[in-house]
């Protein structure tokens, strides 16, 4: 790397520009105190590129007619992290109190925003067929969306390191394959199973557009990087796209106190859309 360390350094106005940038785009409220995390994170997008300094990348990110390098940037500044069952007690009302709401339901619609690599859809997925019973696969239809390219791509192809079997209950194991040669040390999650999640490539700052509604959203650690205005305007919009008496599981850090959510709290990251019971 022929420039210096100073020179990659995000300036004041660029650190302002990726901001405004970053909330007017993709709802990020990136705030002051972040800007050694946002060098970071641009250096290493700036180098797979052969940029040199970070006014330079912007005006490319600007001049960029096809979107693709504002999507990189959005990856670049984003962290996505997860794991099969992460905050648990969110699956154990799946199993329990959501399921047996569901159990006559012809068809089971459940949306995973913001999934990452794929663990929760998946992981929903085999808490559902666990419950139900395998003949339930053709009634349950799992909508995965990410704004992240790149980890809805690893998502697809379900194939994850072995250290990840402690993050399940023995039983999920029929669901996987166990990789060989090339993939020994890493399990896959079998096609069948893969078939029935739907990964699309969604922003949540832009009109959702579901024609049909959910039982049960997952939207878990992603309003943690939005503003409160940002927050109140992402969970009205899907509020609406709950059936009624249709959940809203968020994560455990976070909390809709204050906002005009026109949902009903139910316990800690647990509310509910006001109406019957869910698919009944």
């Amino acid at each position: 790397m022929n420039a210096s360390e100073n020179q990659w350094k995000v300036l004041p106005d660029e650190f302002l520009e990726v901001q405004l940038l970053a909330r007017r785009t993709f709802g990020l409220d990136i705030k002051a105190g972040k800007e050694a995390l946002v060098t970071a994170r641009l250096n290493r997008r700036m180098r797979a590129i052969g940029v040199n300094e970070v006014r330079q990348y912007l005006r490319f990110v600007r001049g960029d007619a096809t979107g693709r390098e504002l999507l990189h940037l959005v990856d670049a500044l984003t962290t996505n992290f997860t794991s099969f069952r992460r905050e648990a007690a969110h699956f154990e009302l799946l199993k329990t109190t959501i399921v047996d709401e569901l159990r006559c339901t012809s068809e089971i619609r459940i949306w995973s925003a913001g999934c990452s690599s794929g663990e929760e859809p998946y992981s929903v997925l085999f808490e559902l067929i666990e419950e139900l019973g395998v003949d339930s696969a053709s009634r349950v239809k799992i909508l995965a969306s990410d704004i992240c390219g790149k980890v809805l791509e690893q998502a697809r192809r379900a194939v994850y390191p072995l250290e990840k079997l402690k993050e399940m209950p023995v039983g999920w194991r029929r669901f996987l394959e166990r990789g060989s040669g090339e993939w020994a040390g890493h399990f896959r999650v079998s096609k069948v199973w893969r078939n029935l999640v739907d990964f699309q490539r969604i922003n949540l700052m832009e009109p959702l557009g579901q024609s049909a509604r959910f039982n049960v959203i997952f939207c878990r650690n992603v309003m943690i990087y939005f503003d409160r205005a940002t927050q109140e305007d992402l969970v009205r919009r899907l509020a609406e796209c709950l059936m009624p008496g249709g959940w809203l599981l968020i994560g455990h850090s976070e909390g809709l106190s204050g906002l005009n959510s026109g949902l009903n709290y139910i316990q800690p990251a647990t509310y509910r859309s006001p109406g019957g019971n869910t698919g009944r």
